[in-house]
């Protein structure tokens, strides 16, 4: 079972500004699949004349219909049958228009089940319609050459593989693999410009000593780029960007235009000879002698646990990222140890990441930007430390999945299912706000309410008015009364937390779209109803770049914190969780209740 993600960012490599702005083909909403509004799309992609704009639609059909889209959990509870990719496919296969024979050649070599692949291929052998050449050969498509983009931190590389279409077109497809979080595809793009071109514009666009670029074996690329995709795609919760997992299926077609037989990541391996001969080093080290006690040692053994069991694998390498991981998310979830051992863990990181680097030869500017990560979240993670909090064992005993006379060899026995039950009762705990919340959990429905304009500074009534009026239009469209009156909550959070935020000069639609984003993510919204983040963008007729950054803004304002990563949103409050968020944290939480770890 791969291992849940607490998402963090962990991406220094793609630049900005390399990637295009028109990758994600829906502009507006769409009718039901397979209604007018899907072929008036079509034909708008063919009237366009880039190909991209084509497998780009067609990739994102098949990934809206990719049962990966759902958890685990949820693929084991539902019962409901979903539309398949063979069952979407009739439609095009039964309606003989210029637009399906279009649809048909690209799922013919999109689509990841070889047989539907080849049935695609019949059926579009039986059309006659005139379509570009470049759609009718795109089976003749070819990857010639694949190019590596790597930071010396190793937070992540960029492969980036050119494809020739066989009518002369050339495209590049940029696929991010994130190390800190298991080496996984965190996200991915296409260009319409030559591998050269894109890897000249890469380099202009870094500027940075620290980047380095260079050619991959195209059989290496395809193991590498498989390996992630398919570990990723068993990340819960998924990964998101306004091309992720949209482009999945293009990306898994590049894959397979590359040779197979190559070699993948391999893991670094340091057996306990390396990792006390490291330790031993760094206490001997001008910059660890002074810490030389039993305390630092087993708080470096917990850094050197994580280094080497953890992201890639590596006890020398630290970067800013993985400063952040370690400090907001792993110290405080995973090492069962009082406030007073685990503060000490700033200031030894400090020194061993100094260590670390001289012994790499890190330039100093690299140290200096990791180790103000340290200072950038040494308050937050001392305050998670010394947080009334019960960890590991002890908060599964305080919310009553374990009953309270096991004891510490009963507890020891059982394994993994505690640290997989810990987890997920953090996970839990985080979403509803503690365990009295998640033992008293209901599934009624949010009732209707109005606006509350009491306390709303009156300079930001006509602002806040107007992001009022874009949410509320947006729930009655798309979504439903719950979310409304979510929507309406939140919004009055932040109007009275911070009326700054509504004083600055910015666009309501983003303040809006922001709204709903926060909300739609702490209820899986962009999980469970077939809503996506780029529906919700478009909606608003926005980019989606800044909605996050947005989000964020407007969670501090109405004073929460946001727990999890940028993928997840948990921000502790029964009242902005409707009924079927609420439900599927009731039945997580029963389902744990109803296995005895220690049978």
């Amino acid at each position: 079972m791969a291992r849940r993600g607490r998402h963090r960012s962990g991406g220094r490599t793609t630049p900005r500004g390399t990637r295009p702005g028109g990758f994600v083909p829906s502009t507006g909403h769409r009718g039901q699949t397979g209604e007018p509004s899907l072929l008036a799309d079509i034909r708008r992609t063919l009237e366009s004349g880039d190909p991209l704009d084509a497998l780009a639609l067609g990739s994102s059909l098949i990934a809206a219909l990719d049962p990966r889209r759902d958890s685990p959990l949820e693929r084991a509870r539902s019962s409901a049958p979903r539309l398949t990719l063979a069952e979407f496919a009739e439609t095009f296969i039964d309606t003989d228009r210029v637009e399906t024979s279009a649809m048909l050649a690209i799922l013919a070599v999109l689509a990841d089940d070889e047989l539907l692949r080849a049935r695609l291929r019949r059926a579009f052998a039986r059309r006659s319609h005139p379509l570009p050449a470049w759609l009718t050969r795109l089976d003749a498509a070819s990857a010639d050459r694949s190019v590596v983009m790597s930071h010396v931190l190793g937070d992540g590389d960029n492969i980036m593989v050119g494809v020739s279409l066989a009518t002369g077109e050339r495209l590049t497809f940029v696929i991010y693999i994130d190390h800190n979080l298991g080496t996984v595809v965190k996200d991915a793009y296409p260009v319409p410009d030559s591998l050269e071109n894109v890897v000249s514009l890469m380099k202009d666009s870094s500027g940075d000593p620290d980047m380095t670029f260079s050619d991959l074996g195209l059989a290496d690329a395809r193991e590498r780029i498989t390996a992630a995709v398919g570990l990723g795609a068993m990340t819960d919760p998924p990964f998101e960007t306004d091309t992720w997992p949209a482009c999945r299926p293009l990306v898994e077609w590049v894959a397979r235009l590359l040779p197979a037989g190559g070699t993948g990541y391999v893991r670094p391996v340091w057996d306990e000879n390396d990792t006390t001969s490291l330790a031993r080093r760094f206490f001997a080290s001008p910059y660890g002698v002074d810490l030389d006690d039993d305390d630092h040692r087993n708080l470096l053994d917990t850094f050197i646990w994580f280094a080497t069991d953890y992201g890639p694998g590596d006890p020398l390498r630290w970067s800013s990222v993985a400063v952040e991981i370690v400090l907001l998310d792993w110290l405080p979830r995973t090492v069962m140890a009082d406030a007073t051992f685990l503060g000490l863990a700033p200031d030894l990181l400090r020194a061993f990441v100094r260590f670390c680097h001289a012994e790499r030869g890190i330039r100093g500017s690299l140290t200096e930007e990791t180790l103000g990560a340290v200072d950038r979240y040494e308050a937050q993670y001392r305050e998670r430390i010394n947080a009334p909090r019960r960890r590991g064992p002890a908060a599964l005993l305080a919310a009553g999945l374990l009953d309270g006379d096991v004891d510490d060899e009963d507890l020891e026995d059982a394994g993994e299912y505690l640290d997989y039950a810990t987890y997920a009762l953090g996970w839990l705990l985080e979403a509803v706000g503690g365990p009295e919340a998640l033992m008293s959990l209901d599934d009624a429905a949010l009732p209707d309410r109005d606006f509350s304009w009491t306390g709303i500074a009156g300079d930001t009534v006509e602002r806040v008015a107007e992001v009022l009026a874009l949410c509320d239009r947006f729930c009655d469209e798309v979504l439903d009364v719950e979310y409304r009156s979510a929507c309406r909550r939140f919004l009055e959070r932040v109007a009275r937390g911070d009326p700054a935020v509504f004083r600055r000069r910015a666009s309501s639609k983003t303040a809006a779209a922001a709204v709903c984003w926060t909300i739609g993510k702490a209820n899986e919204l962009f999980r469970t109803r077939g809503v996506r983040v780029m529906d919700l963008t478009a909606y608003f007729g926005i980019s989606q770049g800044g909605v996050s950054q947005r989000a964020d803004t407007f969670i501090r304002a109405a004073g929460y914190e946001r727990c999890g990563a940028p993928g997840e949103v948990n921000l502790g409050d029964l009242d902005l969780l409707v009924s079927t968020r609420r439900r599927q944290i009731a039945t997580m939480r029963d389902l744990l209740m109803d296995v005895d770890p220690l049978d």
